[in-house]
Order: structure tokens, then sequence, then C-alpha cells
């Protein structure tokens, strides 16, 4: 017998939509709490997970066979900062086609331009996620832990080279199936980072990236990050795979800070001297200095390999830290190294992004995220985009051409270098 949504799966009904681009039958159905009124092909079948974006679905698409991931984003106009991430975020989705970064399949077609207030993203779907996994009983051979690492930092090779930073890698985000395949999923912190796109502010905010995996730059206000705060993210879940639980798991940010000088050492006096805020350098020249701790005797059954990568993925100072291609080369990964196997890609363009430079309101952001939608339903929709992307490459590059948004718009998220 297949699961069932959890509660009031008797409340389903068909209706059918009208008014829209091509009208499709609707079947609506609660899943805790949440109304789903997706196209009729799609049997809901179990409740995934829930939080603030919404409810995420298993289903079966009854016209292929295939079981999919549906996430609705509830609410996802009631704010214009969410509605912008949710607009970034479906854009990177689309751009990064990679064998480790989860896709989308689909994006159900809204009523009408204007007549719509939630989003139904159908995704592939993997049966469990790495926290699951590192919680459950099961066995972890040190082959798994060489998989599963040469699986994300293949992922994060493929993202960094076309210019994204997660910002967010933690374990719930990388989703695994019984096969131990590993995809990267939830692009809500992810941010492009292009020449012509400056983000700037005074400091990082607090909810980039979840404290446990939060790099020292993110809790220190450095005003510019780099891709190496992903890898200080990667070194936290490997140095969990390897531990069974969290390494770093900090109460709030003078705690995380703490627990990693507790681990890796205080920083020297030059790490400590390239600390950019002021306050933030004097805060660390405050506390009681430390010695790292032996990693041999904290992950006793790792062997030498996999410790001397994960220090140098703990580096305090991001220039140290390791990069993503150094540590794809590192003697640990060598029985899976394979560079013609781990693609990479050009940066992705300003035309996506060009929403970033402009002061967007509501209905403005609204109107891109149908169109991002249409990309996935008609052709001609994405010719006319790739038309459109081309001419705006054409023009970028004419000399003497300067391209003046409405204004530069700060955001609270930190400068990207």
């Amino acid at each position: 017998m297949e699961p069932r949504p959890k509660q009031n799966s008797s409340d389903s009904n068909s209706v059918s939509q009208l008014g829209g681009p091509c009208a499709i039958n609707k079947r609506v159905t609660k899943v805790i709490g949440a109304t789903f009124a997706l196209d009729s092909r799609y049997e809901i079948l179990d409740t995934l997970g829930s939080g603030a974006y919404g409810v995420v679905v298993s289903a079966r698409d009854t016209q292929t066979g295939e079981m999919v991931a549906i996430k609705k984003i509830e609410k996802a106009f009631e704010h214009t900062t969410y509605a912008k991430r949710t607009l970034r975020e479906l854009i990177i989705l689309r751009l990064l086609e990679h064998e480790n970064i989860m896709r989308i399949r689909t994006i159900q077609l809204p009523e009408s331009r204007d007549n719509f207030d939630e989003i139904y993203v159908v995704n592939e779907l993997l049966q469990t996620d790495l926290s699951s996994i590192i919680k459950s009983p099961q066995h972890l051979s040190d082959d798994h832990c060489q998989f599963f690492l040469y699986q994300l930092l293949r992922g994060m090779k493929y993202m960094h080279s076309a210019g994204i930073i997660h910002r967010d890698l933690k374990p719930r985000n990388l989703l695994v199936n019984s096969n131990c395949d590993l995809k990267i999923c939830d692009f809500g912190l992810a941010r492009p980072y292009i020449k012509e796109l400056k983000i700037n502010s005074t400091q990082m905010t607090d909810y980039v990236a979840t404290r446990w995996y939060r790099a020292p730059e993110l809790l220190l206000a450095f005003k510019k990050y780099t891709t190496a705060l992903d890898m200080w993210s990667v070194g936290c879940i490997f140095g969990e795979l390897l531990h069974r639980k969290p390494i770093l798991p900090g109460s709030d940010a003078n705690h995380q800070l703490e627990l990693i000088f507790n681990l890796i050492g205080t920083p020297t006096e030059s790490d400590i001297m390239c600390i950019p805020n002021s306050r933030a350098r004097e805060k660390v020249m405050r506390m009681a200095r430390r010695p790292a701790r032996a990693f041999e005797s904290i992950f006793r059954t790792a062997n030498h390999n996999a410790i001397d990568l994960l220090k140098k993925m703990l580096m305090f100072n991001p220039v140290k830290r390791i990069t993503i291609e150094e540590a794809l080369c590192h003697p640990y990964l060598a029985p899976l190294h394979y560079p013609e196997d781990e693609p990479t890609r050009e940066s992705v363009s300003l035309f996506d992004f060009e929403f970033e430079r402009q002061l967007l309101t509501m209905k403005d952001t609204k109107d891109l995220i149908y169109e991002e939608i249409l990309l996935y339903h008609f052709q001609d929709k994405r010719d006319e985009y790739e038309k459109a992307k081309s001419e705006y490459s054409r023009q970028l590059h004419v000399p003497g051409r300067l391209i003046i948004s409405r204004r530069e718009e700060s955001d609270e998220d930190g400068e990207i270098s």
C-alpha cells in the first residue's frame, strides 16, 4: 500500500483551472495544514518536510510514472526581499545543470501573470538527506565518507566555476538516495558573484549560513567574502560525517567562535591582523588563547589522509583555506578523483541577474518570476530568452557603452569579491 498524505487526505477533489495560457485540471489536497492545488497528473503520496518556505511532498507523475518532489512556496509575495530571494533561487537552479545539484523538472504554470500567490516547484526525488544518514545507526565506512565528500566537492566545483556561492551548506541540504548519489539543494541563500554586480554592506547578516556551519569570516563581519566560506561549511560537514555528530554546535555567535578556537586554536597574530573589522579584531585579541586540539583524538576512526584534508578545510584565514580544486586533488580522494569527469562552466551572465541592480516593485518581481516559469512551458519564450541574452551580451561588449541601472541597490548580505 502506498503512503498517503499525513493529514486531511480525504479533502481531495478536482477543480478546473481557467483563464491561464493553457488551462489545466487541478487536484486539491490538504497536507499538514497546507493546501496543494496541483495539476491532476500529480498524485501526492507523502510529506517530506516543512519550514518557513512552505511544504515539500513526494508525488507520482501519473503520466510518466516517475516519482517527484514538489515544493510549495507559500506566501511567496508577502515581502519584496523573500520574493527576490525566490526569483534568484529559481534562476540559479535553472542555470546549474550538474549531476550533483538538484534539478528543477518544471514549475507549475499559474492561472495568469497577476493571479498567483504561491509557487509549485517540481524536482527530482531523492529518498533522504545526509543529516538523517548521519543520525541513523547505519554504519558509515571510510568509502561512504569519501564518496559523499567527493560528490559534494564535484558539485561545488561546478557551482563555483559558474560564479555561485551557496552560503548555506549543511547536511540537511544534501539529498541522498539508496545508491549513495548526492545532490546539493536549497539555494535560497545562494548568490552570484559577478564583476559588474557589486553588493555593498557594512556587515554580514546573522542568517547567512546556518550557525554550526558558518565560516569565521561571517562571524567576524568581514565586508568581503569568497567561495572559501563554502569550503568551511564543507569541512564542518566532513567532520560531522567522520564524528557522526556536529563538531561545532554553537548556541550563539560568540559561543560559535569559542568552539571554533577550541578546535583549531587561537588564530596567529598575522591572521588576526587580517580581520578587517577593527571591533571584531579586538574581540578576538581579547579572547583567551588556546592551542589547537589533536584531530586524531577526536576523529579516532578516521585515516590520516582524512584528518589532513579536514585540517586544511578548517583553516581560520579564508586565504589559507584549501580550495575546491586542491581538495579534489588531495590524496584522500585519489581513488575517486577523475578530472575529465569533473565539469565546469562559464560564469553566469549579468543578463540573468540584472534585477539585482534595480529597484523593483513587488509587481516587477512577480512579473519576473512569472517569466521564469514560462521558460519551462513554451519554446517561443525560451527562444525569446536566448535571443535577448545574446543581444544583451553583444551590447555589453560594445566599446564605450555604459549600462546604468536605476540605482546600485544596497543589500544586507555583504560584498562578494
